[in-house]
């Protein structure tokens, strides 16, 4: 029960800082996951954040059900996934309850524009480590400028181009699996 406590209080801390979404939250995750509770190396988070994105839902919610379920099965995931949606909960229920013209108020936006930088800031963060991690040689770099350039300037769905980029790394690596084991037989010749 207590690390059922600890999932849902971390997840709640997340939830409460994380602004801009799932992109936002990769670096809190890999701080608190891998860094600070060593609960799973970041390839792991990395492969939770992918398939993640490929689900229906809300990228964070999805991410913290699959660590949650990795340390504590159904429990952990449903601690997880309440801890990650509770601030978001208490702030639209505070703001829906006392707050009129919210909108409207000065401080409110200028706030809001504040945490539109942080925001920025942790996405590029994000972006980096991503790439770091993902982008390892020429093929990567020429898959990430191609689907980059078809996000910009084309209205396909990121769920196709993922999905894409799912087969193209499982075509990749079946070509590389039968280009070692020729080479193998060539050597042993």
């Amino acid at each position: 029960m207590s690390e059922l406590i600890t999932i849902f209080l971390l997840f709640f801390k997340m939830g409460a800082v994380t602004f801009g979404g799932g992109y936002a939250m990769l670096p809190i995750l890999r701080r608190e996951i891998v860094e600070n509770h060593r609960w799973m190396d970041e390839e792991t988070i990395m492969d939770y954040y992918a398939l993640s994105q490929g689900l229906p839902g809300i990228i964070a919610v999805n991410v913290s059900v699959f660590i949650g379920y990795k340390r504590k099965k159904a429990p952990g995931a449903f601690a997880a996934a309440l801890g990650v949606v509770s601030p978001s909960i208490i702030i639209i229920t505070v703001i829906a309850l006392f707050l009129a013209n919210f909108k409207d108020n000065l401080y409110v936006r200028h706030a809001l524009a504040g945490i539109s930088v942080c925001v920025a800031a942790l996405i590029l963060d994000a972006v980096l480590s991503m790439w770091k991690k993902g982008v390892k040689d020429k093929f990567g770099i020429a898959i990430c400028l191609v689907i980059l350039a078809l996000s910009v300037f084309t209205d396909i769905s990121p769920i196709l181009l993922v999905v894409a980029c799912a087969l193209l790394g499982i075509g990749k690596k079946s070509l590389d699996s039968k280009g070692s084991s020729g080479s193998g037989k060539e050597a042993a010749k």
